[in-house]
Order: C-alpha cells, then sequence, then structure tokens
C-alpha cells in the first residue's frame, strides 16, 4: 500500500509543485483511444522554417497515471532544452516541445534525406530531394516492482520537407517577397525570397523605370534564404525568363540550367552558402519587337541541399535543357508562386520613322534613274545634231 501511495504522489507532483490534476481537466480528461494509444489529436505538429513545435494533450496523460514530467522527446531525459513546457492557458492544457532543425540539436530526432525523379516544373532534374524530420515522445513508467498497470504512450512525429522550391517574383520595385505555403508536412518556401539590384555589391535595389531599361543594363539577381537553419544551403538549379508570370505554353529563354550557361549569364555565388548571386544584361524578346516595353518574368528554380552536399549538386552530370528559347508544354504544378517582371527598351526605331526612311531612299533612287536617262536622250540628240551638220556641211561643198 505504501508503495502504491508513493506511486500517486510521483505521478501528481513535479519538482516540489503540485501537476494539473484530473478535476482541472474537467471534461478533457478521458481514457486514451483503442488498447490505449493516444489519440491523432492529442499532438499537434507545426513544422517551421527553423524549428519544429509540438503540442500534447496532458489530460489524457493524467487520466492513464502520468504527468508532464513522465514524458520524454525521444528518450533524452536530462537536457533541459529537450523538456516539455507546460502551457494553461489554453484549452484543452498541453505540454509543448519545440527544438531546432538541425542534425546534433534535434533532441535526437531522425533525419532522414530521400531522392526521387523530379516531375512536372521539375521534369528536367533526375535527382528532387526531401528531408524528414521524425521522432516519439514516450512516457516513462516510475513503477517499482514486477508488474504495473500503466500503458505506455507513444507519440510520433514526422516533418517532410521538399527541397526543391520555384521561386518567381512579380514586382522589381520591391526588395524582396516571400509566401508560406499551409501545409502539414511543412515548407521552407516561406524562408526564400528574390530581389534585383543595381550594383555588384548588392546593395541598391533595381528600381524599373516606367519606360523600361535600357539595353544591356546589367540587372543583378539575389535569392537568400532568411530565418532558415543553417543546415542547408541555397543552390539555384535553373533561372529563366518568360513572357508570361505563368509560363505554361509561354515562350521563355533560360539564363541558365544547372552548368548550361548562357554566355552573357555571369554567376557570382551558387551553392555556398544561404545566398545565390547572378547577373546578366537586360535584352528583350523578339516576339514583342513591336511594343515599346519588352516585358517578361523572371522565374528560378531553388534547391535547398545540406552544406555538406551542395558540392555534388554542382557537378555538370546532371540531364539539363537547352538554352535555347523554345516553348513550355508543362503546366505548373506549384499552386503558390512570386513573380518579378523586368521591362526592356525596345529600341528599334519607330514605324513612322522607318517608313520615311524607305520613302526617301526610293525617291532617291527614281532621281538618279531619270538622270541617268535624260543625260543619254541628250548625248543622242548631240549625236544626232553633229551627224546632221557634217551631212549639211558636204552637200554645201558639193553645190559649189
Amino acid at each position: 500500500m505504501a508503495i502504491f501511495i508513493l506511486l500517486i504522489l510521483t505521478s501528481l507532483s513535479i519538482a516540489g509543485r503540485e501537476a494539473l490534476t484530473l478535476s482541472e481537466c474537467g471534461a478533457h480528461a478521458r481514457r486514451p483511444a483503442f488498447f490505449a494509444l493516444p489519440e491523432y489529436t492529442d499532438i499537434a505538429v507545426v513544422c517551421g522554417t527553423s524549428s519544429i513545435d509540438l503540442a500534447i494533450q496532458v489530460c489524457p496523460v493524467i487520466y492513464t497515471g502520468y504527468n508532464e514530467s513522465l514524458l520524454f522527446l525521444n528518450g533524452i531525459q536530462n537536457n533541459v532544452d529537450c523538456k516539455g513546457t507546460m502551457d494553461t492557458s489554453v484549452v484543452p492544457p498541453v505540454l509543448r516541445f519545440s527544438f531546432p532543425i538541425s542534425e546534433g540539436i534535434a533532441c535526437g530526432s531522425n533525419f532522414l534525406t530521400t531522392s526521387a525523379p523530379g516531375t512536372g516544373i521539375f521534369v528536367d532534374f533526375s535527382n528532387i530531394q526531401t528531408v524528414n524530420v521524425s521522432g516519439v515522445i514516450r512516457s516513462f513508467d516510475p513503477t517499482i516492482g514486477t508488474v504495473t498497470y500503466n500503458a505506455e504512450l507513444k507519440y510520433y512525429y514526422s516533418c517532410a520537407y521538399p527541397l526543391e522550391y520555384l521561386v518567381n517574383n512579380t514586382q522589381v520595385d520591391v526588395s524582396s517577397s516571400s509566401i508560406a505555403m499551409k501545409d502539414n508536412n511543412g515548407s521552407f518556401i516561406s524562408t526564400l525570397s528574390m530581389a534585383l539590384y543595381k550594383d555588384i555589391n548588392y546593395t541598391t535595389p533595381l528600381v524599373i523605370p516606367q519606360l523600361g531599361l535600357e539595353l544591356r543594363t546589367n540587372v543583378y539577381v539575389q535569392v537568400v534564404a532568411s530565418n532558415l537553419t543553417s543546415q542547408y544551403f541555397v543552390l539555384l538549379d535553373r533561372c529563366y525568363a518568360s513572357l508570361s508570370p505563368q509560363p505554361s505554353n509561354s515562350t521563355f529563354f533560360n539564363l541558365f540550367v544547372s552548368c548550361s550557361k548562357h554566355p552573357l549569364t555571369t554567376m557570382l555565388e551558387n551553392g555556398d552558402s544561404q545566398k545565390a548571386r547572378f547577373y546578366f544584361p537586360a535584352f528583350r524578346f523578339i516576339e514583342q519587337q513591336n511594343e515599346t516595353i519588352s516585358t517578361y518574368f523572371l522565374h528560378c528554380i531553388t534547391r535547398l541541399c545540406e552544406s555538406s552536399t551542395c558540392s555534388t549538386f554542382k557537378q555538370c552530370n546532371r540531364r539539363k535543357r537547352s538554352v535555347d528559347s523554345t516553348m513550355v508544354k508543362e503546366g505548373l504544378t506549384e499552386p503558390s508562386v512570386l513573380t518579378v517582371a523586368i521591362k526592356a527598351k525596345s529600341e528599334n526605331p519607330s514605324l513612322t520613322k522607318e517608313k520615311a526612311q524607305s520613302g526617301g531612299k526610293s525617291d532617291s533612287r527614281s532621281t538618279s534613274v531619270g538622270l541617268g536617262i535624260a543625260v543619254a536622250v541628250l548625248a543622242v540628240l548631240g549625236v544626232a545634231a553633229i551627224l546632221a551638220a557634217v551631212s549639211f556641211y558636204r552637200k554645201l561643198n558639193q553645190l559649189s
């Protein structure tokens, strides 16, 4: 009986303070589901960009015979950073865990990176990676003896992060833009942004004039990851321009695909840190030759690779597309994208000017032809006059 009372006190006391009681749980105090396993709704998982947050309902834990001090993340009991924090400000109350997404300090979580061939917009790439971060929170039974009547509780969590994203921006007069994907698996795309600059030091944002950029003006592009765990670097797999913000069935021009780079594209940094930089001279699409301003959209397929493996993706042994202009046949599969528009001046002469120049050349040619004919006629008449004079002179000599 003394041992049983000791166990009850242990389950209700944490380091000298009273834990949450069944009476305080009220209607939320319930038995776990079938075979004493927690229900799926008993744990909430938030897959953040730099950390993973877990929240476990405490009342079913107390009902089972445990308390918040007896739940451990991946069996780690002596690390304060890996212990849960009680939150009674919400209904029902929960025990919160939070740990960074970085191997070695992720409280014993497992990291598994898988690869698969690309599909949809990533069809040009044969190795698309996803990292899965997983683990389990288990209950610890303090019972001393041969048998126990407490069921073991297990709460599994898993976050899958794709490491390849399509980043395209719509505005160029802002320094950066980002979006967050709402899903249960988590996404790093909210950390990614693309911005244009006017200098090679990337200090002055590029503001597109109303009449567009001058042709051959250098456009400096930067894709950066902010608030992202330091475990991953930014690697641009492909950047291209298209006539449509959604480049399905649109003419496009590749600035680079993997190692295949257009001669006028200069890569400054790629796959070496949490930012990638390159620049190219402003151009125009011939398809828009009759328009005063050539407007097109810049897109970058961006890979997040582990800092230790980025060098393998920079090798030139992956499938890649030609740098020629062609038509996109595949549709976009990403539901949310950012777009950057670039306007370049079409420096062709105006149509009226062309007509004026063309008309001037035609008049000059016709004048030259008429003058030649007049000279020829005068020459013939002169010769005829000379012959007539000679003939008349001979007749006069004969009469005399």
